[in-house]
């Protein structure tokens, strides 16, 4: 249960916030998750989710590429809210499951296709040490492009954000939600 009441509709928020809402609603469908709890701030909602839609919507990622960003992301933040709403969109975008396990459990990745190798090993230096080895940087440049490296690390920012946010409000994943084990 989140620690607080879900901003949903436009009769949750004055008047003069209804333009938000009604923009987070035309590019999401709905309001929902995160965006429940950053309406309580006007106009940090729209913010938040005009920065999500461009990772999600004007990045040069493959939609596989994307969610293993986000899975890894979901795993070093223990984002369970995250993970469950980006596992099945992994699986339904050809990451396959031994990526999306060895990511779960924090496994070796060395078996992984060189590009999930790459992401998932980025995202976890990145976020467990703030800073990415040279050699991999390098490799990535090198072998994808600058833009590349760039919206793996926009992308990754924008859900790490996104996770303080679940995790701070304790915004729970559906019971039957593929569950992301946290300690």
């Amino acid at each position: 249960m989140p620690r607080i009441k879900l901003i949903a509709e436009k009769s949750d928020v004055e008047a003069d916030q209804h333009g938000e809402i009604d923009a987070i609603v035309e590019t999401l469908g709905r309001v929902a998750g995160p965006f429940g709890v950053l309406a309580y701030s006007p106009g940090l909602a729209q913010k938040v989710m005009e920065a999500g839609a461009h990772v999600r919507l004007k990045s040069s990622l493959t939609m596989g590429e994307r969610e293993i960003t986000i899975l890894a992301v979901s795993r070093e933040k223990d984002a369970r809210y995250e993970w469950a709403s980006h596992v099945n969109t992994a699986r339904n975008n050809d990451v396959p499951e031994d990526a999306i396990e060895a990511v779960r459990h924090s496994a070796d990745v060395s078996g992984l296709s060189e590009d999930y190798r790459d992401i998932v090993t980025y995202v976890r230096q990145l976020l467990q040490t703030n800073k990415v080895d040279q050699a991999l940087f390098d490799s990535m440049i090198k072998r994808k492009g600058i833009r590349w490296v760039v919206e793996i690390t926009a992308t990754a920012g924008q859900y790490q954000y996104i996770s303080a946010i679940n995790n701070a409000f304790d915004l729970q994943p559906a019971a039957d939600a593929d569950q992301l084990e946290v300690s």
